[in-house]
């Protein structure tokens, strides 16, 4: 019984420690890389957003770890609960298209040596700036809390009127959505 009381202790020391935060920062990275990756050259369409699901998991946790909570609740909400579920389910509706031609020739190698350009440029270019890059890292100790009571704090007092606006557009938009795809049927 005595572990389970050393317990917030410990996860403190953890959390003040410098690797620790390193070996979450890379474990987090290689979930984003591989998956990402795992997206692009997956064959099946199904894995690739499988594997999308988990680049969303990884960039929610790299924002958990800044502490932006906020940030990584609409990470997880949005994109994992709204746009991923969207994929998979057009993805599910689509595969009894039958009979679909896609050419591919020349087309595709081209756009194939100029994404692999532009892609070593780009890389390139990151590495230099990531080189060459004063990083600055703030203690531990000093991360903030936590945002979400602050953003909750601002949109329903200072920001309230963009609140209100954004959530009377989101409404009609919804409205419109369902009017149109009414109006097909």
């Amino acid at each position: 019984m005595d572990f389970f009381n050393q317990i917030p202790e410990i996860l403190s020391n953890l959390q003040n420690s410098v690797p620790f935060y390193s070996i979450v920062f890379y474990f987090f990275a290689a979930i984003i890389v591989a998956s990402g990756l795992m997206t692009i050259f997956s064959k099946k369409l199904m894995h690739s957003a499988v594997a999308l699901l988990f680049a969303f998991f990884g960039v929610a946790g790299l924002y958990a770890m800044l502490a932006a909570d906020f940030i990584a609740v609409t990470q997880i909400m949005v994109y994992i609960g709204g746009i991923l579920t969207l994929i998979i389910f057009g993805v599910m509706l689509t595969t009894r298209i039958i009979d679909v031609d896609i050419k591919s020739g020349s087309l595709r190698k081209v756009s194939l040596v100029v994404g692999s350009a532009v892609a070593v440029l780009s890389g390139a270019f990151l590495a230099y700036m990531f080189v060459n890059t004063e990083w600055k890292q703030a203690p531990v100790d000093k991360l903030p809390d936590g945002t979400i009571n602050q953003i909750g704090n601002l949109l329903l007092t200072n920001y309230l009127g963009a609140f209100i606006a954004a959530a009377v557009l989101l409404l009609v938009a919804f409205i419109g959505a369902a009017l149109i795809a009414r109006r097909r049927n």
